[in-house]
């Protein structure tokens, strides 16, 4: 017999070989750290939502004024019973439902400077969109759906997001408790979770109201919902949720309690929308339908209204009266907008996943994917690419610091700033609404400022004559001299009727000019 040489079996062509490096890799990533292709997409997406925040340019207005609250508080270690900063508002009563929130601001500020703010920012966004992600991924069992909400909600919060202020950390406390709320196994960690939020949202923001309103709305519709199903009373006294709810109530209006005013905080943020001077300024105006913000409104509303005529799902009570009470709320005033988009994104993402599947072959995709240690390495170096090469990244890792004219907006007056620094204005400064919280904290050590964006804290004849001098009003020069101005700031985007009055004073010359404002100084000094 002949031998037989045998060969060795071909290698199968649809199996790559295995690179050595990488199946090493994969023997040391631990099986409880090794991630998905799913995860490492998420990554790339909340990285991308981080990357554009914080390359945002700072807003010139509120974030100014609160570093500079911020800087005085850091100063003094003491809360400031009255007004402490602007001179016309001496002795007005002062309520600082934010000081939390300029402590941390000056504090990274001090520590990372203009980077810092602009992290500070974009990781509160960044957090925020990532439990709203979740939640709605969780009751949709879609993750396109969950993006897609996420989109929905930056939409209908961009004009929000986009200034860096104390509102910031109340809206991630909002979608937060949105996230409890709406938890169908809710965890023994949240009798400490719920009540702690609200501890610290009150002293973050006075919009902790809204916190407690939202925790009411869910009592109630649970409540009416039982109602609706069983038609007896007695039913609401054996309901487990309706006494956790009620419970949760009660212990978060307690623990709203633990901030410096007790008490009298609800009563300063249950009045400031009832200060007449805040009735001038936009956002505090009934909502403009014929603006941007007032149009993606209407068309979240809309599309709303359609899918529960249309959905086969049971509506819970919380989805109306939440969805209706804000919206009423911003009827009033469109600063309420801002709680409108993370409830509408969650809801018309609910509604349309119910709505679809009708039509659409909706596939749940939330079962365990494959994991494998690449993706995990993949998450890792996308998350530090995303963090080194941001400003952030490049203030602590290398400690240098973006320019000051690329990180703040194009409408911050920096060239005035820096010829008050040189010519520092003796006495009271008129100067516009909007660039009283920079030029209060960039501005000449002392310099008086006629107002800043504290509206609210402005007597109400002092408002009324700053809007006649804006406005070149009747006795506008007048008022300048009953007031002993020798200097007026202005800006060109919206004062520039006033400048050119200003120019054709004979009492007046001009300072400074670029193209942002001017600065006249009065030829003789009263």
């Amino acid at each position: 017999m002949t031998a037989t040489m045998l060969e060795p079996p071909a290698p199968d062509v649809d199996q790559a070989p295995e690179q050595p490096e990488l199946a090493h890799l994969e023997d040391r990533v631990p099986p409880h750290l090794k991630l998905s292709r799913r995860a490492a997409g998420c990554v790339v997406g909340f990285g991308l939502i981080f990357a554009w925040f914080v390359l945002k340019p700072l807003w010139h207005t509120d974030l100014w004024g609160h570093l500079a609250y911020g800087r005085h508080l850091a100063a003094t270690g003491s809360l400031p019973s009255t007004e402490p900063l602007i001179v016309l508002s001496r002795g007005m009563p002062f309520v600082d439902t934010a000081w939390l929130w300029q402590l941390l601001g000056y504090g990274v500020f001090q520590s990372l400077g203009v980077a810092g703010l602009q992290g500070l920012a974009s990781l509160t966004i960044t957090a925020t969109c990532i439990v709203l992600f979740h939640r709605v991924q969780q009751r949709t069992r879609s993750t396109l759906l969950a993006w897609l909400g996420v989109g929905i909600f930056l939409a209908l919060d961009w004009g929000h997001l986009g200034v860096v202020r104390p509102q910031l950390g109340g809206l991630f406390c909002f979608v937060v408790l949105l996230h409890r709320l709406t938890s169908r196994q809710p965890s023994r960690w949240d009798w400490l979770v719920v009540p702690g939020l609200h501890a610290l949202w009150a002293n973050l923001h006075g919009s902790f109201v809204v916190g407690l309103a939202l925790t009411g709305v869910f009592l109630l519709g649970r409540a009416i919902d039982l109602l609706r199903r069983t038609g007896r009373w007695t039913s609401l006294l054996h309901d487990q949720t309706v006494r956790r709810l009620l419970l949760w109530l009660q212990l978060s209006a307690a623990a709203t309690l633990l901030n410096p005013y007790g008490l009298g905080l609800y009563a300063e943020v249950l009045t400031l929308a009832d200060n007449p001077n805040l009735q001038a300024l936009t956002e505090w105006q009934a909502l403009n339908f014929r603006a941007l913000h007032g149009l993606a409104f209407a068309g979240s509303a809309v599309t709303l209204i359609l899918l529960y005529r249309w959905t086969p799902r049971r509506v819970a009570s919380w989805e109306g009266l939440s969805l209706v009470g804000i919206a009423l709320a911003t009827f009033w005033s469109a600063r309420f907008s801002v709680w409108w988009g993370p409830i509408a994104a969650l809801a018309l993402m609910m509604q349309f996943h119910a709505v679809g599947r009708r039509w659409l072959p909706w596939r749940a995709d939330l079962e365990p994917s494959p994991t494998n240690g690449k993706w995990s390495v993949v998450c890792v170096g996308m998350a530090w690419i995303f963090f080194a090469y941001s400003p952030l990244g490049m203030r602590i890792l290398h400690q240098r610091e973006p320019l000051l004219e690329k990180a703040v907006s194009a409408g911050t007056p920096l060239g005035v700033v820096e010829w008050l620094k040189k010519h520092p204005p003796q006495g009271l400064v008129f100067n516009p609404y909007e660039w009283g919280d920079y030029l209060q904290w960039a501005g000449p050590t002392g310099m008086q400022v006629f107002l800043n964006s504290h509206a609210h804290l402005v007597p109400r004849d002092v408002w009324l004559h700053y809007l006649q001098i804006a406005e070149q009003s009747a006795d506008w020069a007048e008022t300048l001299d009953r007031y002993g101005v020798n200097t007026v700031i202005l800006d060109k985007e919206y004062r520039e009727g006033l400048i050119r009055r200003l120019k054709e004073d004979p009492n007046w010359n001009v300072g400074y000019e670029d193209n942002r404002g001017a600065v006249f100084v009065r030829r003789r000094a009263i």
